[in-house]
């Protein structure tokens, strides 16, 4: 299947939630699958947002990459939406997990050695249960699989890629750091990195074996994973020009998130707000297009 960079949409965009069984934790790992399908799609309220997408409709025929995206700290795949249907609709099947115990409506291992541990292996059980599953394995290019990761997704995607993770004393009982052996999953090929948080990579060497491209985009107003989150990426993989760092002017932590819908937005709400003047909706469509071109070099 060739997918050309300038379709203004390819096909429409497959929706479905599932959820699959974490064995190694024995509980239910929410997944939001997005995908390329022929059926048109309706307009539909998912949670509070309302997107266009034609749900539960069969995948469409072809060979299609596998993008997997990891949410940040305390959030949920809906955040995410926007650039899961983009995708979708340009010939990608998109895999977003809920982590559990790491999101919106339960955050209770926020902060700890086992989320950071969890993390990566929630994001290889997706990857296993889409290439076993036969509603999408016979579809899925499965040797060139990549990730996003957006804040604490951003560190779950380098562990995935073979980073070596250190937690910090305040994340165990006994208030020592510890080196955690977290796997490195060679099928993933690809990152894309939004406003990562990477202090975990702090020590020499811990990025060592992360030699795969890098799109790393980052917000010059980030206040909560500001500019030395991104050093520690350049400065950590073994060959640094495999790594295109953009840092979005005016920029904010949350900017990355899908836009809300006018009635959520609140100075209380932080993830509704941006750095005074930016325009979220403007961003996301340069945002998506950044990410399909990226991506479009591999397949």
């Amino acid at each position: 299947m060739h997918i050309r960079k300038h379709d203004r949409q390819a096909f429409y965009a497959g929706c479905q939630f599932v959820d699959i069984e974490d064995q190694a934790n024995e509980h239910a790992l929410p997944l939001l699958i997005m995908y390329p399908t022929y059926k048109e799609e309706k307009v539909d309220k998912m949670g509070p947002y309302t997107i266009s997408a034609a749900q539960d409709a069969p995948l469409s025929d072809g060979l299609f990459p596998l993008v997997i995206i990891s949410h940040g700290d305390g959030s949920t795949p809906l955040a995410y939406r926007t650039i899961a249907q983009f995708l979708a609709r340009n010939g990608f099947i998109v895999g977003i997990p809920q982590h559990p115990f790491n999101n919106r409506e339960n955050n209770t291992l926020s902060g700890t050695i086992d989320n950071l541990k969890n993390r990566p292996t929630h994001i290889r059980t997706v990857i296993d249960w889409f290439l076993k599953e036969d509603s999408f394995s016979p579809s899925i290019k499965s040797n060139n699989i990549s990730l996003i990761g957006h804040s604490m997704g951003g560190y779950t995607a380098l562990a995935v890629a073979g980073g070596v993770p250190t937690s910090f004393p305040s994340e165990s009982p006994d208030q020592k750091p510890y080196c955690l052996s977290v796997g490195h999953d060679k099928r993933v090929q690809s990152l894309i990195l939004l406003a990562p948080a990477t202090g975990w990579f702090r020590e020499r060497g811990a990025l060592e074996d992360v030699n795969i491209p890098i799109l790393m985009i980052t917000g010059e107003k980030d206040t909560i994973t500001p500019s030395f989150h991104g050093e520690f990426v350049l400065n950590g993989v073994p060959d640094a020009k495999k790594v295109q760092h953009i840092a979005v002017k005016n920029g904010g932590h949350f900017s990355f998130l899908s836009p809300f819908p006018d009635f959520m937005k609140s100075p209380t709400f932080l993830p509704s707000q941006d750095p005074e003047g930016f325009n979220r909706k403007k961003f996301h469509k340069d945002l998506q297009n950044t990410i399909l071109n990226f991506l479009l070099r591999f397949f």
